[in-house]
């Protein structure tokens, strides 16, 4: 056999079962779960089944669901973040590799922070003036279990 169609096969094996490994793992993991707005989606795993409950009890859990605090606007950016955010997780919470409890990168806060202000922009806009321009002046930074208060 020529090296050519052995690099082929080797190519096409391993695409094949990175193919078969990430479908199963998408059926597993309840994929399709995550590409809709219910919040029990993100109770799939049961790493999450605390905030999960935190949220049904808040004053956000009549109101908001999982993605109006933790996707940002439009079609493109939400499921991309969401996409981002499910590589993450699946990668960490399959390793084991995570903090305990978990914890925010810092673009999800950033996509956090930006939902906080744009729902209660009325009061941010009161309180957000030059006097308060610093770094740490976060809506998440001072009322941190709000969305999911423990």
């Amino acid at each position: 056999m020529k090296a050519s169609v052995i690099k082929g096969l080797v190519v096409g094996s391993v695409m094949g079962v990175a193919l078969g490994v990430g479908a199963y793992t998408f059926v597993y993991a309840k994929g399709a779960s995550y590409l809709t707005n219910n919040p029990a989606a993100c109770a799939n795993c049961h790493v999450m089944q605390e905030q999960y409950d935190g949220w049904i009890k808040s004053s956000h859990g009549k109101v908001a669901s999982c993605n109006d605090c933790h996707a940002p606007e439009g079609f493109f950016a939400k499921y991309y973040t969401k996409a981002e955010n499910g590589f993450w997780h699946s990668l960490k919470f399959t390793t084991g590799n995570f903090h305990d409890p978990i914890q925010a990168r810092p673009v999800n806060q950033r996509i956090t922070e930006g939902a906080c202000r744009k729902c209660h922009s009325d009061i941010v806009d009161a309180i957000d003036h030059p006097a308060h321009a610093r770094e740490d002046f976060s809506c998440v930074r001072c009322h941190r279990e709000v969305g999911h208060p423990k």
